[in-house]
């Protein structure tokens, strides 16, 4: 899979230091990842979620650094592109006000 602002996944980690190597295990399965649905990034990350943003669209939430983090990404699979949305940190992720970004 391409990573599409993976410089935003450096800059995730330069800000929350303890995510760093868990961002990077992330990163190693992601960008070998040949995923086609949802189904199959669950195969590799069990934890993975998908949601439905105000746009209508869906993205794909993963836990990242235990229950820490929630990296936020919208997986193009016929394209075998990832795009990164956002990283929150769990009690962000649980108000919800992400979802209402486009």
């Amino acid at each position: 899979m391409r990573i599409i602002k993976r410089t935003a996944l450096v800059a995730f980690w330069n800000k929350f230091p303890q995510a760093e190597v868990p961002l990077r295990k992330w990163l190693t399965v992601a960008e070998s990842a040949d995923w086609a649905s949802v189904q199959d990034v669950r195969k590799i990350f069990p934890t993975a979620d998908a949601a439905i943003v105000s746009s209508k669209n869906t993205v794909t939430v993963f836990n990242i650094g235990g229950n820490d983090f929630r990296l936020v990404v919208a997986i193009k699979y016929k394209w075998k592109i990832i795009y990164i949305r956002d990283f929150l940190t769990h009690a962000e992720y649980s108000k919800d006000s992400w979802k209402g970004r486009h």
